[in-house]
């Protein structure tokens, strides 16, 4: 199943996507949220839709928010790839590298994303996202891991590098201004994914191909992460864990190069749809 939300940001209903159509699911349901993921609704949405449920057809034109309600967290990967390590000049982590951005950073896959105000490095990256549908502290093993994912979305975490890098700290300043996680189109559920280690990724700026790689390279598996979380702080279902982003961010080109005001980017993952976001510069209102 692909699982989307709609309408007004901050307002947005519980819908699915069936056969390239959008349909309401929010007389049934309240929203993808924390209580849906714990209570076995992805289970019970199946054996809605398989009886029919009752649902109205949506317009094609409608905004798309983030897939998922805003999660408990937001966990984030640095350096799982093999091929971005290497690009960044790093060492092959040898376990993996954690760090946090805000929740209220989620947005839609087409929201335009503001630039901050002082940002003179703001990067893309195109990431496997990772939504939990059990809560996970000290799993056992992997396959226990396995079981507690729900799904599969793309997640755009977008990096202001100098606040990132050069202010001092840890990176969650570089990774939480507004609007700096778009997710979706929608939420995959994980029984439409074949293999999560064989799927292509790519993003683009203003037309110009700049990541082209694959979750083959990830240094650690998005079952392995959730495992190895679980081990430090309690997940909780509905959490979002974005798993690190392949080769060719702006910051590991020569020289640099970083988003501007009207630039345009397109990503893609395998089985996991299309995000199209404009970056503008921040203006006060």
């Amino acid at each position: 199943m692909k699982l989307i939300r709609f309408g007004p940001a901050g307002s947005e209903k519980p819908g699915i996507l069936i056969n390239n159509n959008y349909y309401d699911c929010s007389d049934s349901f309240e929203d993808w949220n924390r209580d849906f993921f714990l209570n076995n609704g992805i289970s019970r949405l199946r054996s809605r839709i398989g009886g029919k449920m009752d649902m109205t057809q949506l317009d094609r034109d409608v905004r798309l928010g983030p897939p998922i309600a805003r999660p408990g967290m937001i966990v984030c990967i640095g350096l799982n790839y093999s091929d971005h390590a290497k690009e960044s000049g790093m060492e092959v982590p040898a376990e993996p590298v954690v760090f946090m951005k805000a929740t209220n950073t989620i947005a839609g896959p087409n929201d335009t994303v503001t630039i901050p105000k002082m940002s003179k490095k703001t990067d893309w990256e195109v990431e496997l996202g990772v939504v939990l549908e059990k809560d996970a502290s000290y799993l056992q093993n992997v396959q226990e891991a396995e079981n507690a994912i729900a799904g599969y979305c793309i997640v755009h975490d977008v990096s202001e590098r100098s606040f990132q890098l050069e202010r001092g700290g840890q990176w969650v300043k570089g990774k939480s201004c507004p609007g700096f996680t778009p997710a979706g189109p929608f939420l995959v559920t994980k029984d439409e994914i074949t293999d999560v280690s064989n799927l292509d990724m790519k993003l683009s700026v203003n037309g110009n191909l700049m990541q082209s790689g694959s979750s083959r390279t990830m240094i650690f598996s998005p079952a392995y992460i959730v495992y190895y979380l679980s081990q430090f702080m309690c997940l909780e279902a509905g959490d979002l864990i974005s798993t690190g982003t392949p080769p060719g961010v702006g910051l590991g080109m020569t020289p640099p190069l970083y988003l501007k005001d009207g630039d345009r980017v397109s990503l893609t993952i395998s089985g996991l749809g299309r995000q199209d976001q404009e970056f503008r510069a921040f203006r006060k209102t």
